[in-house]
C-alpha cells in the first residue's frame, strides 16, 4: 500500500506561500499581465489547492514567449495611408504591425467548395516554396486532398513546409505522416504535449491559418484543413465559415508570421531573433529584387513588386485599391495586439459594428467598449451560432450577450454551426482570419487576422455579416435561473482565464 507524505499546518503554508512566491515571480518578472479576474481565479487556486494549482499554473500559466522586444513602427504615411483610418494604423504602428500595402488582388470565400478550390489552385501554383499551417489536419477526405497536393508539389521539386499544432490536430497529426515523408514534405508539431519545459508550453497553441505559395500567394481565414469547414460530414453540411486569397504583401507578410513559427516549433530557446516587422521588411526586399530580377529592372524603380507608382494623393482610384496588412497577435507579440484593436475600433465606430464568431466570450474591457457603442447609437449586428461545436463557450457566453442585448446590440443566434471571425467598422475597416472573440483567442492563442481598408473588401464582408445575421433569431435579455447564472460565472472565469 502507497503511504502518501503528511505534512504539518506549518509545512503546508510554506508550501501555499512558495506557491503564490511562484506565481509573483512569473507574472511579474517575465510581465505576464493578467485580467484581475484571471490572476484571482489562479491565486486562489494556488491558495485553496496547492498542491494541484502550482503543477497547473506551471504548465498553463506562461502567456508570453516573447523575444526580442516588439520595435514600433513608424507612422504610415504617403497616398495610400489617405485609405486607412489613421487611429487603426497609428495604433498597430506602436504595437510593431508591419503596415498596409495594396494588394494586386484580394477574394473572398464563403461557399466551401469554392475554398477548397482555391486552395488547391494555390497548393498547385507554388514552383519554389509552399507553407502551411494549420490548427487542424483532419484524418478525413479534405486532410487527404491536401496531404495529396502537399506531397504532388514536394515530388515536383517544391520546398514543401507543415506546420500543425499539437493539440488542434491530436486525433489525426500523425495520420498522413507516412505519406508527407516518403514524398519530402518537411513536417513540425507546434508545442508537442510531451516536451521539455524549455521546448514548449502546453498552454499556447497555434490557431493562425495560412498557406504560402513562393512568398508571393496567400489563402487564410478561419478554415481548418478538414471536412466539416469545406464539403461537410456525417450527414451534416460545411460549417459557415470564410477564407480568402491574397496575392501581394500580404503573402509577404504571412510569410514572415510562418518563419517566425515553424522557428518557434523546434522550441522557445529558438524563438526568432529578428522581430515581426523586421522579418517582413527583410522579405519584402527579397520579393522586390526577385521581381526586379525576373523584369530586368533595378530592384530600387519600384517601391514593391505589386504596384507600378506611387499615385497621387485624391486620385478617384484609390477608392478601388485593396489595401491590407496582417494583424498577428499572441505570445510572439509584447501587447495584446487584436484585443487592442478591437476595444480601440468600438471606442471610434460611428455608424456600424458588425461581429461573426462562433464563440463569444469576451473580457469585460471589450465587452463594455462593445456595449458603450450600442449605447451611444451605433449599430452593433453579433452573429453567434445558435449551438456551437463546444458545450463550454454556449455556456459561459450567456452574461455577455444578456448584456450586449440589454445595451441595444442586435444579437442574433444562427441556426447553423457558424465559424467564421469577421469584423466591420463603419466602412473604414474589415478584418478576416483566425480569432474568435473570446479570452483565449485574444490573450493565448497564435492568432492572425487580416485587416482590409479597401471599399469592396469592407462592403464584401459587410453584406455577408448581415445576410448571416438575418438567419438568426434575436437573443434574450430574460435573466437565467440562479443556477444558470451561476454554472455561467464559474465557466468563463476559470475555464478560458488559463
Amino acid at each position: 500500500m502507497i503511504r502518501l507524505p503528511t505534512l504539518t499546518p506549518l509545512e503546508h503554508l510554506a508550501f501555499v506561500a512558495a506557491g503564490l512566491l511562484t506565481y509573483v515571480v512569473v507574472t511579474r518578472i517575465r510581465r505576464q499581465r493578467r485580467a484581475p479576474y484571471a490572476a484571482l481565479a489562479w491565486v486562489m487556486s494556488i491558495a485553496a489547492f496547492p498542491y494541484l494549482g502550482v503543477p497547473l499554473f506551471l504548465v498553463f500559466g506562461t502567456r508570453k514567449v516573447v523575444r526580442p522586444r516588439t520595435e514600433a513602427q513608424p507612422a504610415p504615411q504617403g497616398a495610400w495611408a489617405v485609405l486607412a483610418p489613421p487611429w487603426a494604423t497609428r495604433l498597430l504602428a506602436a504595437l510593431g504591425v508591419a503596415e498596409a500595402h495594396p494588394q494586386q488582388a484580394v477574394a473572398f470565400q464563403a461557399d466551401g467548395d469554392d475554398a477548397l478550390r482555391a486552395l488547391q489552385a494555390l497548393m498547385r501554383s507554388a514552383e519554389h516554396t509552399l507553407d502551411v499551417s494549420t490548427y487542424v489536419l483532419g484524418d478525413d477526405e479534405v486532410g487527404a486532398a491536401v496531404a495529396s497536393t502537399l506531397c504532388e508539389r514536394a515530388r515536383a521539386g517544391v520546398r514543401v513546409r507543415l506546420l500543425v499544432d499539437a493539440i488542434g490536430s491530436l486525433k489525426s497529426a500523425r495520420s498522413h505522416d507516412a505519406q508527407l515523408q516518403a514524398a519530402g514534405v518537411q513536417t513540425r508539431l507546434f508545442m508537442p504535449l510531451r516536451h521539455n519545459p524549455r521546448r514548449s508550453r502546453t498552454n499556447l497553441r497555434n490557431h493562425r491559418k495560412l498557406v504560402v505559395a513562393d512568398g508571393l500567394r496567400v489563402w487564410g481565414g478561419g478554415r481548418n484543413l478538414a471536412n466539416e469547414y469545406f464539403i461537410g460530414s456525417a450527414g451534416h453540411p460545411p460549417w459557415l465559415d470564410l477564407s480568402f486569397t491574397a496575392t501581394g504583401t500580404l503573402a509577404v507578410q504571412a510569410h514572415a508570421l510562418f518563419e517566425g513559427d515553424w522557428r518557434l516549433a523546434r522550441g522557445l530557446n529558438r524563438a526568432p531573433r529578428l522581430g515581426y516587422a523586421e522579418r517582413v521588411h527583410l522579405y519584402e526586399q527579397q520579393a522586390i529584387e526577385a521581381q526586379a530580377d525576373a523584369s530586368g529592372a533595378s530592384a530600387d524603380a519600384r517601391p514593391h513588386p505589386w504596384i507600378s507608382a506611387e499615385p497621387r494623393p485624391g486620385d478617384p482610384a484609390l477608392r478601388g485599391v485593396p489595401l491590407a496588412q496582417w494583424v498577428p497577435s499572441g505570445p510572439d507579440f509584447h501587447d495584446d495586439v487584436l484585443h487592442a484593436l478591437l476595444v480601440s475600433a468600438a471606442f471610434h465606430a460611428t455608424e456600424r459594428l458588425l461581429l461573426s464568431t462562433p464563440y463569444f466570450v469576451p473580457d469585460d474591457g471589450l465587452l463594455e467598449a462593445l456595449m458603450l457603442a450600442a449605447r451611444r447609437g451605433v449599430r452593433v449586428v453579433l452573429a453567434v451560432p445558435a449551438q456551437s461545436n463546444h458545450r463550454l463557450p454556449d455556456i459561459a457566453r450567456g452574461r455577455a450577450l444578456r448584456e450586449m442585448v440589454e445595451a441595444g446590440a442586435d444579437v442574433r443566434l444562427v441556426p447553423a454551426m457558424l465559424h467564421a471571425k469577421a469584423v466591420v467598422v463603419d466602412h473604414q475597416l474589415a478584418l478576416c482570419g483566425s480569432a474568435n472573440l473570446d479570452s483565449r483567442s485574444l490573450f493565448v492563442n497564435f492568432e492572425a487576422m487580416a485587416a482590409f481598408y479597401g471599399a469592396y473588401e469592407i462592403d464584401w464582408l459587410a453584406d455577408w455579416i448581415d445576410g448571416v445575421a438575418q438567419t438568426g433569431t434575436p437573443a434574450s435579455a430574460a435573466p437565467p435561473s440562479w443556477l444558470r447564472d451561476i454554472g455561467e460565472g464559474v465557466i468563463a472565469t476559470f475555464a478560458f482565464q488559463l
